[in-house]
């Protein structure tokens, strides 16, 4: 093998954005990360939506434009007659 040729390891700190952090070996001496183990919904079993960058705001948003622009472009539909009560005549 060629010596010097691999970087050096070193102790590294991973901190979650929901607070939670570990201890590994990595080159780098610190690592920050948005989702880890503790919160990832395949862990845990619980569904929440990760919005980065309003991805589900602007999703939602235009979502509502199209369902809107739908509702005023088709024609409007008149209801169907109602039948008269038994027993009664139309005139």
């Amino acid at each position: 093998m060629k010596a010097d040729i691999h970087p050096q390891l070193c102790e590294c700190t991973i901190s979650c954005a929901c607070g939670e952090s570990f201890q590994t070996l990595s080159i780098l001496s610190e690592i920050r990360v948005e989702i880890c183990s503790k919160c990832h919904p395949f862990f845990t079993g619980k569904q929440k939506f990760i919005d980065t960058a309003g991805r589900v705001d602007r999703f939602k948003k235009r979502l509502e434009a199209s369902t809107a622009a739908a509702a005023a472009a088709a024609p409007a539909v008149p209801a169907p007659p109602t039948p008269a009560p038994e027993g009664t005549t139309a005139e």
